[in-house]
C-alpha cells in the first residue's frame, strides 16, 4: 500500500469516527476520500478535509472545522548549537561566517559550555549520533571570558574586535548572545534590547554567564483543535459550492476580517500587530478589502498620510528612501476608487500620489537604468534577503524586482487618475516614467536562461544581478504587465516552487533562520495564484490554491507565514494569527480567481478561472458593486466563458457597467476547456556562504567556502575569471571594483562578496568637511582630520566644497557619515540631502541610521556618479523640500569627509 493510500485509509477511519461525534455531518456531493482536489508526497487536499501525515483538518460544516495538527518543531531539533557573542548587541565578535559550535547533549536536562574566550572560536568535536536530538526544555549554561575586553577598556579606553570595530569603554552597554536555536536568533538589529539574551557578571571577575532554556514547548506551538463561526457575517457576500472546505475557509476568513477591524474603523495588521502599516494594508486592499470594506480601507489608507505624502512606515536604516515600496498605497487607493466610484476620494488621493511620486523621482529614481532604488517590497529584514555586508546605504542603492513592479504600476495608476481629472501633461509624464521602469526591468533584471527575473541589482559603483527568484516580484511582473504574455508564461512555469508553496526567495541563504528566508507567506502565495491565473497555467494555479488552503485549514487561522522546508508555522522569527493580508489572500481565491472579478474605472470585468479540480457549482450572493448588489452562479471549469447572462439576458461581453444599480443575477457557464501548464518543482536548497575578500599588495584573497567548487571573480560588474584558487593578482593602475561569488557543484552561486575597491592614489581625492563648514562641538570619536560637521534642518543646510580634479572623467562622490538617531532596522530618521555641481542637481545622498546612539559608528553613503572636467568645481550638499524624511523634525547626520574617486 503506497503513502497516499495509507493516508486515505486513515482519513476514512477518522471521518467515520467524526461523523458519529457531530450532529452536523458534511453533506457533500463529492466523494471526499476517493477524489482528492490536489495531492503531493507531503499532503492531500480533499473537498472537505486536508491530510498531512498524521494530521487531519476536517470540515464539520460551513461554520466549523476541526484539526488535529500539532507542531513537530520540538521533536527533531539538532543538538548542535551555533552561536556567537555580541558587544552592545552588534555582530562584532568574529568575522561573518565564523561562529561557535557546541553540542548540547546531556541525559540530565542540563548542558554547560566550556569557558569560551571572546573572539576565539570554539568548535565542539563531540560526536552526534544519528537519531540524537535536542531534549525538550534543555538548559544550556553559557560561560564567556571577557577579561581581555575589560582590560583593554581600562588600559586604552577601547577594545578592537576581530571585525575591526572599536568599542569604547563609555559606550559599552552589555554583552549578548545570538544563535540558531530558540530562544536565540540571529537578529542582531534587535538583540541589544533583549535582556533575556544578555550575559551577566555577578561577582565581577570578568566571566559572564547566562542560562538558556532550549526546545521549550511554548503554548504558541499548539493550534486550536476547533474553529466555530462566532460572528455574524451575513452582511458580506455569501459563498456556496460543492466544496465544503472552500466554504468553511471562506467563512473563517470573513470572521477574521471582522476581528481585524479596530474601534476607530481602521484595520489592524494582525492579531499580534496593532495599527495600520502602509504595505500590509495596501496589499490587503488590492486582494479584496476595497470591495468588502471600502470605508475601513479609506480610513486605513488616510492614516498613512503625512504632510500630503504617503508614509513609508517600515524598512531598513530609518525607512525612506532606503525603503520605497510605500507606493503600493497608490494601487490600493485606485482599487478603492474602482470599487466605489467616489470622485472626492479620487481627487484627494491623486494630489497625495502626485506629491509622493515627485519626491521619489528625485530621491530614488535612477535615470541611467530607468529603475527605482530601494529595498525589496515587504522583504525588509536586512539579513533575511541580503548579504550581511550590505549596509542600509547599500540597500538603498539596490534596484529590486518587487519594488520596481510596485513603482511601475503606481505610475500607470497615476496616469489613469490624471486622465480622469484631465491633467494631461501629468498623465503623459507618469506613463513615460512607467515605460522607463518597464524597459529597465526587462533589460536588466530578466534572466532568459532561467525564465524568470532576478532579485535585484546590487554592489557599489558597478552592480551585478542577484539571480535568486523573488516570489512577490515575479508575481507582480506578471500581474501588472511588465512581462509580456510569453514571458508571463515562462515566469509562472519556471520560478521554483517547493513542497508547501512558493518561498519568498529561492534558493535560501545559509545560516539565516526562517522568516523571509526559508519562509512562505500566504499573501504572496495569493498573488502567485493571481499571476498563474493571468498566465493561463492551471497546474500552477491548482497547486497554489492548495498551498493557501492547507495551512489555513490545519492551523485554523490565516497565519502570517510558515517555514518553507517543513510547512510548519512554528520556527519562523515572527508570526501572527489572522494576519490581514493572509485573510485577504484567502478571500481573493473566491473573488479574484473563481469568479474572476476585475474592477476597472468604469466597469467590472469577469475573468473566471475554475481549475478542473474545482469543477462544479459555485455561488456568490450579495456582492456590493457601487450601487448594485450582484448574485453570481457559476458552473463548469476552465478559463473560457461559454455563456453569460445578466438577469436572464445574454451579455455580449463579460462586463458589468459601473452605472448598474439594484439587485441583479449573473449566470456563467464555463467552457470546460483544458488549460494545462507546468510547475518548476524544486527541493529546498541552500546556496553557498558569501565569500569574505581581502586586498593587499596587489592580491585579492579569501578563505575557502564550504561546498564551493569554483569562484567567479567579477571586475566592474563583469566576469573576469572563474577559478578554483582562493587568490588572484590584480592590476592597481586604474579603478576597479571586485566581487567574488562562490559556486557549488550544482552551479548555484552565493551572494557576491562585499566589493573591494582598488584605486591608485591619484584617482582618489578626500576633502575634510570641517574645512568647508563649522566644526561640530560634539564628543564623537573615530573621525579623520580635525573634526566633523553636523547637518540638520537648522544647521549647515548647505555645505559647499571646492574640488579640483586632475583630469576629465566620471567621478563617484560619497561621504563618510554617522547617524545614531535610531537602530538599523526601524524608525524613520534617515538623513537625506541633495548633491549639486554648481547649481545643477546631480543626485541624492542618503545617510541612514546606523545604530541607536552610535555616533562614532562611521560608514559611507551611497555614491553619486558625476562627470567632471579637469579643473575646479563647486560641489555642495543642500537640504531641499524633497529631502524631508518620514520623521519630519529630525533629519540629522554627522559628516566627516567627502570622497571623489575617478571610476572611468
Amino acid at each position: 500500500m503506497n503513502r497516499i493510500n495509507l493516508r486515505t485509509s486513515l482519513l476514512l477511519t477518522l471521518l467515520t469516527i467524526g461523523a458519529c461525534q457531530t450532529q452536523k455531518p458534511v453533506e457533500s456531493t463529492v466523494d471526499a476520500v476517493a477524489t482528492p482536489i490536489w495531492q503531493s508526497e507531503v499532503y492531500v487536499l480533499y473537498p472537505d478535509s486536508v491530510v498531512q501525515g498524521e494530521h487531519v483538518a476536517r470540515v464539520v460544516s460551513a461554520r466549523e472545522i476541526t484539526s488535529s495538527y500539532k507542531s513537530p518543531a520540538n521533536e527533531f531539533q539538532n543538538p548542535r548549537i551555533t552561536f556567537k557573542f555580541a558587544i552592545n548587541g552588534s555582530d562584532n565578535e568574529m568575522v561573518s561566517g565564523t561562529d561557535h559550535h557546541f553540542n548540547c547533549i546531556a541525559s540530565d536536562g542540563t548542558c554547560e559550555t566550556p569557558l569560551i574566550v571572546f573572539g576565539q572560536q570554539y568548535k565542539d568535536t563531540t560526536a552526534v549520533q544519528d537519531g540524537m536530538y535536542l531534549t525538550p526544555n534543555m538548559e544550556m549554561q553559557v560561560r564567556l571570558d571577557m577579561r581581555q575586553v575589560l582590560q583593554a577598556f581600562e588600559k586604552q579606553g577601547y577594545f578592537t574586535t576581530q571585525t575591526g570595530d572599536k568599542v569604547y569603554k563609555e559606550d559599552y552597554k552589555g554583552i549578548y548572545i545570538a544563535g540558531n536555536t530558540a530562544p536565540m536568533s540571529w537578529d542582531f538589529d534587535n538583540l541589544g534590547g533583549k535582556e533575556d539574551m544578555a550575559l551577566t557578571d555577578a561577582d565581577g571577575d570578568g566571566i559572564y554567564e547566562t542560562t538558556l532554556q532550549l526546545n521549550s514547548p511554548e503554548d504558541s506551538k499548539q493550534t486550536d483543535t476547533q474553529w466555530q463561526l462566532s460572528q455574524d457575517i451575513s452582511a458580506f457576500p455569501q459563498y456556496a459550492s460543492d466544496y465544503p472546505l472552500v466554504e468553511a475557509l471562506y467563512n473563517l476568513a470573513l470572521e477574521e476580517m471582522q476581528k481585524d477591524i479596530e474601534a476607530d474603523s481602521t484595520f489592524r495588521t494582525g492579531k499580534e500587530w496593532a495599527g495600520v502599516w502602509t504595505r500590509d494594508i495596501s496589499y490587503s486592499i488590492i486582494l479584496g478589502m476595497a470591495q468588502l470594506q471600502p470605508e475601513v480601507s479609506m480610513n486605513s489608507l488616510m492614516r498613512k498620510v503625512k504632510n500630503g505624502r504617503i508614509i513609508q512606515d517600515t524598512g531598513t536604516g530609518g525607512a525612506y528612501p532606503v525603503s520605497t515600496d510605500r507606493m503600493i498605497w497608490v494601487v490600493a487607493a485606485w482599487e478603492v476608487y474602482k470599487a466605489t466610484g467616489n470622485e472626492i476620494w479620487l481627487r484627494e488621493t491623486y494630489q497625495i500620489i502626485k506629491n509622493s511620486l515627485e519626491d521619489d523621482y528625485k530621491n530614488a529614481y535612477n535615470q541611467e537604468t530607468g529603475l527605482v532604488r530601494g529595498e525589496s517590497s515587504f522583504l525588509d529584514w536586512r539579513e533575511q534577503t541580503y548579504p550581511l555586508w550590505m549596509q542600509p546605504a547599500d540597500i538603498y542603492e539596490s534596484e529590486n524586482l518587487g519594488t520596481n513592479g510596485v513603482h511601475y504600476q503606481a505610475n500607470l495608476v497615476a496616469s489613469q487618475m490624471a486622465d480622469l481629472l484631465q491633467d494631461k501633461a501629468a498623465a503623459d509624464k507618469f506613463k513615460e516614467v512607467a515605460e522607463r521602469i518597464k524597459s529597465g526591468m526587462n533589460e536588466r533584471l530578466w534572466q532568459e536562461e532561467k525564465g524568470y527575473y532576478g532579485q535585484y541589482l546590487y554592489g557599489r559603483n558597478y552592480k551585478v544581478l542577484s539571480p535568486r527568484a523573488e516570489a512577490l516580484g515575479e508575481a507582480l511582473s506578471v500581474l501588472y504587465g511588465v512581462a509580456d504574455a510569453e514571458r508571463s508564461r515562462k515566469v509562472v512555469a519556471s520560478t521554483p516552487v517547493t513542497d508547501y508553496g512558493i518561498p519568498s526567495i529561492y534558493p535560501q541563504i545559509p545560516g539565516i533562520p526562517p522568516y523571509h528566508n526559508n519562509g512562505i507567506w500566504p499573501f504572496v502565495q495569493a498573488y502567485w495564484c493571481l499571476a498563474a491565473a493571468k498566465a493561463g497555467n492551471e497546474k500552477a494555479l491548482t497547486e497554489s490554491i492548495s498551498a493557501i488552503y492547507r495551512p489555513a485549514a490545519l492551523f485554523l487561522t490565516n497565519k502570517e507565514n510558515f517555514v518553507a522546508s517543513t510547512g510548519d508555522y512554528a520556527g519562523t522569527q515572527i508570526n501572527s494569527d489572522r494576519q490581514l493580508w493572509s485573510v485577504a489572500g484567502n478571500l481573493a481565491m473566491v473573488y479574484r480567481v473563481f469568479f474572476g472579478i476585475d474592477m476597472k474605472a468604469d466597469r467590472l470585468e469577469l475573468k473566471p478561472f475554475v481549475p478542473k479540480a474545482y469543477a462544479g457549482n459555485h455561488k456568490l450572493s450579495n456582492l456590493k458593486y457601487r450601487n448594485a448588489l450582484l448574485n453570481f452562479e457559476l458552473s463548469g471549469y476552465g478559463n473560457q466563458i461559454k455563456t453569460i447572462t445578466l438577469d436572464g439576458k445574454a451579455l455580449d461581453k463579460p462586463e458589468i457597467p459601473a452605472s448598474l444599480s439594484g439587485n441583479h443575477s449573473i449566470k456563467i457557464e464555463l467552457a470546460n476547456n483544458e488549460v494545462g501548464g507546468e510547475v518548476n518543482h524544486r527541493q529546498d536548497y541552500v546556496s553557498p556562504a558569501t565569500p569574505t575578500v581581502r586586498y593587499a599588495a596587489g592580491k585579492l584573497s579569501w578563505p575557502a567556502v564550504a561546498g564551493a567548487v569554483a569562484y567567479q571573480v567579477m571586475k566592474n560588474g563583469e566576469e573576469l575569471e572563474k577559478m578554483t584558487n582562493t587568490s588572484l593578482q590584480v592590476n592597481a593602475d586604474s579603478y576597479a571594483e571586485y566581487m567574488v561569488v562562490a559556486v557549488d557543484e550544482n552551479g548555484v552561486p552565493s551572494f557576491g562578496s562585499e566589493p573591494v575597491m582598488v584605486v591608485c592614489d591619484k584617482h582618489k581625492l578626500v576633502f575634510e568637511l570641517e574645512k568647508s563648514a563649522p566644526k561640530a562641538n560634539l564628543p564623537y570619536r573615530e573621525y579623520s582630520g580635525t573634526g566633523f560637521v553636523e547637518l540638520n534642518k537648522q544647521q549647515n543646510r548647505q555645505v559647499q566644497v571646492n574640488v579640483t580634479v586632475p583630469e576629465d572623467g566620471v567621478y563617484a562622490i560619497d561621504f563618510r557619515f554617522a547617524n545614531g538617531n535610531g537602530p538599523i532596522n526601524t524608525e524613520n530618521k534617515a538623513a537625506i540631502r541633495t548633491l549639486k555641481k554648481g547649481s545643477e542637481y546631480v543626485g541624492t545622498i542618503v545617510m541612514p541610521q546606523r545604530g541607536a546612539g552610535e555616533w562614532s559608528n562611521w560608514g559611507f553613503t551611497n555614491a553619486v556618479e558625476v562627470p567632471l572636467q579637469k579643473g575646479s568645481h563647486k560641489i555642495s550638499l543642500t537640504f531641499e523640500p524633497a529631502n524631508e524624511n518620514m520623521h519630519g523634525e529630525i533629519n540629522q547626520a554627522m559628516v566627516d569627509y567627502m570622497r571623489v574617486i575617478k571610476v572611468r
